[in-house]
C-alpha cells in the first residue's frame, strides 16, 4: 500500500513541480527518490538500487538520442541564423494569408512525422518557421508548443502507415502490419485533425479577442533586415530530411534519422552558406540547446525507470491486464494508464503488450483492431506535463512555461486522442 501511495504521490508531485517550473534536474530525481523510499528500494546498496536504476534510465536515453537531439537542434538554429525560416514563413503568409499560419505549422509537423522523422526532432526543425509565422500573423506565442505537438503526436504518430515506433511496436506482439485497421484509423485521424484544429483555432481566437498578441523576447534570434534567401532554400533541407528518413528507415532503423538530419544540415549549409549571420554563435546555441533539451528529457526518463522497478507498478500492470469486460476497452485503459505512469507512449506499449496480447488473442480479439486501439491509446495520457517530449518542446525548444503553454497542448494531445480512442472502440464495436 505504501508503495502505491509513493508511486502516485511521486508522480503527482512531479507533475505539480513541472507545471510550477521547477528545475527538472532537481524535481525528477527528488520525486523518483520518494517513489524509491516508499517502495523499499535501496538508495546505494545492492545490484538494484535507486542511483543505479535512475542513472541507467538517464544515461540510456542520452546514449540513444544524443546525435538526433544535437543535429535536430543545429538544423533549427541554422534555419534561424540564415534567415531561411523567416523567408519561408513570409512566403507562406503571402500565399495562404495570416489566418493560415497555424495550419502551416501543423501541416509541416504532420508531413515530417508521417515521413518518419522523430517527433522530438520535428519540434526542433519546425520551431524557427513556427516562430516566424506566429510573429508575422501576430498570434500569441504560447500556442506554438500546442501547434507543434498537435501536428506531431496526435493524428499522425499513431495512425495506420506511420513509421513512428508507436505504430510499429504492436507488430511484434500481434503479428499485424503498420496498416492494421487502416479504414478505422483514417476515420479517427480525420476526426482528431478536424476536432483538434477547430479547438485550437477557438482557443487562439479567444486569446486574440482578449488582447493577446505576439510579444518579442530578448532571446529571439537577432537577424537584421537584409537580403533573405529564396523561400525554397528552407523547404529543400526539410525535404532532404524527409526523403532520407523515409528511404533509409527500414534498413537503418534509428540510425536513418542521424543520416537524414546530417544530410539536412549539410544541405542547408551548402545552399545558404552566404546567408549565415553568425555561424559560430548558431553552432554554440544549437549545441547548448541540444544538451539542455536532452538533459531535461533524460531526467524525466530516469523517474520512469524508478517507477517501473517498484512493486506497486508491477501490481498496477497486472491489474490493468486483467480488466474485465470489453477487451478493447480494457486494452485502451491499460495502455493509457501505464503510458501515463511512465510518461512514454512507447514505454506503455512495451510494458503492457507482453501481458495483454497473448490473453486477448486467445480470447479471439481481432489483432488488427487491438493494434489500432493500443497505438492510439498510447498517445493520450503519455502527454501529461512530465512527458519528455512535452518538457522538451515547451521548455527547451519554445522557451515557454508549463503554466502558460501546457493547457492548450494538453487539451490537444490528451483530450483529443482520448476522444479518438472512444470513437475507434465505438466503430469496432458496431461494425
Amino acid at each position: 500500500m505504501l508503495s502505491l501511495i509513493g508511486l502516485i504521490g511521486g508522480l503527482l508531485l512531479l507533475i505539480v513541480l513541472t507545471i510550477r517550473g521547477m528545475n527538472l534536474f532537481i524535481a525528477a530525481p527528488l520525486c523518483a527518490l520518494i517513489v524509491a523510499l516508499t517502495s523499499g528500494l535501496p538508495i546505494f546498496i545492492g545490484d538494484i538500487n535507486f542511483v543505479t536504476n535512475y542513472m541507467q534510465g538517464f544515461s540510456g536515453f542520452i546514449a540513444s538520442w544524443f546525435f538526433m537531439f544535437l543535429l535536430g537542434s543545429l538544423f533549427g538554429k541554422f534555419m534561424e541564423d540564415t534567415g531561411a525560416a523567416d523567408s519561408l514563413a513570409r512566403w507562406i503568409i503571402s500565399k495562404l494569408g495570416r489566418q493560415q499560419a497555424v495550419v502551416a505549422v501543423v501541416l509541416a509537423c504532420a508531413v515530417l512525422t508521417y515521413g518518419g522523422v522523430s517527433v522530438f526532432v520535428v519540434a526542433f526543425s519546425v520551431y524557427p518557421m513556427a516562430l516566424s509565422l506566429f510573429k508575422d500573423a501576430n498570434l500569441p506565442r504560447r500556442f506554438i508548443p500546442a501547434a507543434l505537438a498537435f501536428g506531431s503526436v496526435t493524428f499522425t504518430m499513431t495512425s495506420a502507415g506511420s513509421p513512428e515506433i508507436q505504430n510499429w511496436i504492436p507488430i511484434k506482439y500481434l503479428g499485424t502490419s503498420p496498416f492494421a485497421a487502416w479504414e478505422v484509423s483514417l476515420v479517427v485521424a480525420i476526426f482528431m485533425a478536424s476536432f483538434g484544429f477547430w479547438w485550437m483555432s477557438k482557443m487562439i481566437n479567444k486569446a486574440v479577442a482578449n488582447g493577446e498578441h505576439f510579444e518579442a523576447r530578448d532571446h529571439d534570434p537577432a537577424i537584421p533586415e537584409r537580403d533573405y534567401p529564396h523561400p525554397f532554400t528552407g523547404i529543400i533541407p526539410l525535404f532532404v530530411v524527409l526523403v532520407l528518413s523515409f528511404l533509409l528507415h527500414d534498413s537503418l532503423q534509428q540510425l536513418a534519422l542521424i543520416v537524414a538530419l546530417g544530410g539536412g544540415v549539410l544541405c542547408l549549409m551548402a545552399i545558404n552558406f552566404k546567408y549565415f549571420h553568425n555561424l559560430q554563435n548558431a553552432v554554440t546555441a544549437g549545441t547548448t540547446g541540444a544538451l539542455i533539451a536532452i538533459g531535461n528529457t533524460a531526467a524525466v526518463v530516469g523517474f520512469g525507470s524508478i517507477a517501473k522497478s517498484t512493486a506497486a507498478f508491477q501490481t498496477a500492470v497486472e491489474m490493468m491486464s486483467q480488466i474485465p469486460g470489453n477487451e478493447l476497452i480494457g486494452a485502451a485503459i491499460a495502455i493509457s494508464v501505464i503510458a501515463g505512469l511512465t510518461g512514454s507512449a512507447s514505454g506503455g506499449q512495451v510494458i503492457a503488450l507482453p501481458l495483454l496480447a497473448p490473453g486477448y488473442l486467445e480470447q479471439g480479439v481481432d489483432p488488427e483492431e487491438l493494434h489500432r486501439i493500443v497505438s492510439i491509446s498510447s498517445g493520450a495520457l503519455d502527454s501529461l506535463p512530465h512527458n519528455g517530449y512535452v518538457v522538451t518542446t515547451i521548455r527547451a525548444i519554445c522557451q515557454e512555461t508549463h503554466q502558460q503553454a501546457y493547457w492548450a497542448l494538453g487539451a490537444l494531445t490528451v483530450v483529443v486522442p482520448l476522444c479518438g480512442v472512444v470513437l475507434a472502440i465505438a466503430i469496432f464495436s458496431f461494425t
